[in-house]
């Protein structure tokens, strides 16, 4: 897989698993979501992740996330996700989790769960744990992973799911199983796309998962052109106006400057609401922030994050 068609698949879980961490947990490790305490939020480590990936000079990795959630038994724990994309980490990749996995143990002494998921396309690749032994010193690291193209055989099941992952999951196998095949790619993406509407979403999920859809599976020009004219003809039948002419244009495209303003003024209101008067300085700091994706780490820490200080301290210095 050549960068350029990796990071197209690594880009889209990213934000997916910033915008749907519940769901994604619900959806791939329900026994570990069952035994979360959600009310009591969650908070990306993700500043804290890179700095830990750069000491253990493993390179750094785009998808994984390192998460801190509560307990229902009242205990902090750590949740290291990993997403598995690119081919040429096969040899080494068990132990580098595992080094993840203690380096994170070492910083926070809190327990760590490692779980993997294997987005990549070859089947005989299933790895669960990682060890070694000399004499009578053993060491025993396991892992659980989920393999994307497990789904393959459960095509019915995930149309059915009103899990954005399900959604996530087939738009990622069918573009992998249409590369070089634009036209079938075209037929799929219609497909997913138009399930969207039939899951009983609010607007707001069709309208990112919309985005997140168009993201990972591309088309040429002229077959995008096709698909926007089929899926305004779909919305015209089903009596289903939810994604505009000109929202199909600016996902196509990008992030609008209006979604990002919005996401803004989302920032600013729950710290309001949550903290008081915020300082001018930070209002500014905000509104100049064109980063769709940084803009969504920093509303999902408004939420999470305990102080307006805390806050501040989490956006980057140069924002």
């Amino acid at each position: 897989m050549s960068p350029s068609e990796t990071n197209d698949y690594d880009s889209p879980w990213k934000e997916a698993l910033e915008v749907y961490f519940p769901d994604f947990m619900a959806f791939f490790f329900p026994q570990a979501y069952e035994d979360i305490d959600w009310s009591r939020g969650y908070e990306f480590l993700d500043q804290e992740f890179q700095q830990i990936v750069r000491d253990a000079e493993l390179g750094k990795r785009l998808v994984d996330k390192l998460v801190k959630v509560w307990r229902k038994d009242n205990q902090e724990a750590l949740v290291l996700i990993h997403l598995e994309v690119q081919s040429q980490y096969e040899a080494l990749f068990d132990q580098r989790v595992f080094v993840y996995n203690y380096r994170i143990f070492d910083r926070y002494k809190l327990p760590v769960a490692t779980l993997v998921i294997l987005a990549d396309d070859r089947p005989n690749w299933t790895p669960k744990n990682f060890g070694y032994e000399l004499w009578d010193s053993k060491i025993s690291f396991e892992f659980p992973s989920v393999k994307l193209l497990q789904y393959q055989d459960q095509w019915d099941q995930l149309q059915e799911d009103v899990n954005p992952f399900a959604v996530m999951v087939m738009a990622h196998l069918k573009t992998q199983a249409t590369r070089q095949q634009p036209n079938q790619r075209l037929q799929w993406k219609l497909e997913v796309t138009k399930s969207l509407y039939r899951r009983g979403y609010s607007r707001q999920n069709i309208l990112e998962l919309f985005r997140l859809v168009n993201w990972i599976m591309t088309l040429p020009e002229e077959l995008e052109s096709s698909f926007n004219t089929e899926i305004a003809a779909f919305e015209e039948e089903e009596k289903m106006p939810y994604i505009t002419p000109l929202e199909r244009f600016a996902q196509a495209a990008g992030v609008s400057a209006g979604v990002l303003t919005s996401r803004r003024e989302d920032i600013l209101d729950i710290l309001e609401t949550r903290f008081g008067t915020v300082p001018s300085s930070l209002s500014d700091r905000i509104n100049a922030i064109d980063d769709a994706t940084y803009l969504k780490t920093l509303l999902i820490q408004a939420v999470t994050l305990s102080s307006l200080e805390e806050f501040e301290r989490a956006i980057a210095p140069n924002s």
